[in-house]
């Protein structure tokens, strides 16, 4: 893709003095220049990637404002103006009595060949994020999704502050086939956006600068309708917005959850914890921490879950080097936000490659690959819950190991929905030929399945107490199909007496238990008997 800009810097230093004009000429370097600030009163500066310049000594009067604000005509309910057919945006600074006494003048790029760096994400069709302060670049990144989008797709975009399209009824021509939606005042955006979707059948909605409850809402109502979403909003860190009370709703909203005592003390926690409160608006969320440095958020949901519980999960670090290559790694996060370390017993992982199942179903990660017959083994569990999975390994007495880096780990293990997302990280891990396993579900019978599949503990009843109960099992079988009318096994702890049971529906005979705790104990029948 051609990488170009169009700033149309010109038509900026017209409306300006001409002495500011002669200053910005003699400093060059306007591919950098990022605005021109003019405060009564004040020497007028112009703000560059790499710092502030002054550009001239003499102050700003109140005739230079008057100047400038005839050039550009009228400025709009949010006190923000423009230029015809650029992309300059102009903001004002009111006194009490409605005076303007300071002018910022941002200046509005069009840089063609700039969304290479997420082109791929872009035209997944998921909805996506931008996250960044304010002049990092994420109106030029959603300019440019647009005009990508639009060759292929019917974009709608709501342009709010004429930042995407530019000034005028005729939209800029870096926005290419989408058509544009103007917004009158700034309160009624959300009222847009839901015109947008039921007025012009889009397949995807642009929108700038999510910043109210309202909008937020309407996010998640375009979102729910199959209409792909690509919006920015303000902030630094996925951990900014789960805190905004405002937009956190775009993250699936946060909120404080009482467990009961039996469910805190599985977990691992307090019994108040902070819990996500439903699905994400958006599907990924980018932070722009600066133009050629990126990180990615691949699964908003699993991203949020992770850090409530103090473990976050791996993200994608995409850079663009001085030669205009695209880097993309994978880095582990510290923890920053959520719960203590014992809080975080739950915690989530990511999403793995081999096809490994429930009892029933054969993986292809055998014992033989990664440990086997009472070998230690290192799992890094990806959407898995941690703190059951190791109270599995306990009460099968296996020497797994949970670790919290997925380099270090001789296996991954997840869960169905996650592996079938197919996220970078386990794609790596397939590459590099690190065994994957993969759980139909979140629960305590699945994740033993998967340890007595690994340790093969079913094979020798001499190895611990759950191959002894396993083969007193077997031997119950026998003696039904033999003719006994029922056999009784020895009492067992509830999630031996599970498995017990599973191997009795196995052999199709009947079970049930009996007793009270800590005698309790399992009862094999024929059916019907």
């Amino acid at each position: 893709m051609e990488y170009r800009i169009t700033d149309d810097i010109d038509e900026l230093k017209r409306v300006l003095p001409p002495e500011l004009t002669e200053a910005l000429n003699r400093l060059g370097h306007t591919d950098d220049l990022l605005e021109v600030v003019l405060d009564l009163g004040r020497v007028p500066t112009a703000r560059y990637v790499d710092g502030e310049v002054t550009l001239s000594d003499q102050e700003v009067a109140r005739l230079d404002l008057d100047s400038i604000v005839s050039n550009i005509g009228v400025f709009d309910a949010d006190n923000r103006a423009g230029l015809e057919r650029t992309l300059h945006r102009i903001s004002a600074i009111r006194n009490r009595r409605g005076d303007v006494v300071g002018l910022t003048c941002r200046i509005g790029r069009a840089v063609y060949g700039t969304i290479d760096i997420i082109q791929d994400l872009i035209e997944s069709g998921q909805s996506i994020l931008l996250l960044g302060p304010p002049g990092v670049g994420k109106t030029t990144l959603l300019r440019e999704a647009a005009r990508v989008l639009a060759e292929t797709k019917r974009v709608i975009i709501v342009d709010t502050s004429n930042e995407i399209g530019g000034d005028g009824d005729v939209a800029h021509p870096a926005v290419g086939k989408a058509r544009r939606m103007q917004v009158s005042r700034p309160d009624r955006q959300h009222e847009v956006m839901i015109e947008a979707v039921e007025n012009h059948n889009p397949e995807v909605i642009v929108i700038d600068e999510i910043g109210r409850e309202l909008e937020a809402m309407a996010a998640r109502t375009i979102a729910e309708r199959g209409v792909q979403l690509i919006g920015t909003a303000h902030g630094t860190a996925l951990e900014n917005l789960m805190l905004n009370p405002t937009l956190s709703d775009l993250v699936g909203g946060i909120g404080a959850v009482t467990l009961s005592d039996e469910e805190a003390r599985r977990r691992g926690t307090q019994k108040t914890v902070l819990e996500r409160k439903a699905p994400p608006t958006f599907d990924v969320l980018i932070e722009i921490q600066t133009r050629n440095r990126l990180v990615v958020h691949e699964d908003v949901a699993a991203s949020v879950d992770s850090i409530l519980r103090g473990r976050p999960l791996p993200v994608e670090l995409r850079t663009r080097n001085e030669a205009g290559e695209i880097i993309v790694e994978t880095i582990q996060p510290e923890p920053t936000f959520g719960m203590n370390e014992r809080s975080a017993r739950d915690g989530s992982g990511t999403r793995p490659a081999r096809r490994a199942a429930p009892r029933g179903e054969v993986s292809e990660l055998r014992p033989s690959e990664i440990g086997g017959r009472g070998q230690a083994l290192s799992v890094y569990a990806y959407g898995v819950a941690r703190n059951r999975l190791q109270q599995a390994a306990r009460r099968l007495r296996v020497p797994l190991t949970i670790v919290d880096e997925f380099s270090r780990a001789d296996a991954i293990v997840t869960l169905k929905n996650y592996y079938r997302r197919r996220p970078k990280l386990i794609v790596d891990a397939e590459r590099r030929g690190t065994p994957i396993y993969v759980l139909r579900a979140n629960t305590q019978s699945q994740m033993e399945n998967f340890l007595v599949d690994i340790f093969e503990l079913e094979e020798s009843g001499s190895l611990n107490p759950f191959g002894n109960a396993m083969d007193e099992v077997k031997m119950a079988i026998r003696q039904i199909r033999a003719g006994a009318e029922y056999v009784d096994l020895s009492p067992q702890e509830s999630h031996i007496r599970r498995r017990q049971h599973e191997m009795a529906h196995r052999a199709q005979l009947a079970s049930e238990s009996y007793g009270d705790e800590p005698r309790r104990f399992v009862r094999i029948f024929r059916n019907g008997e």
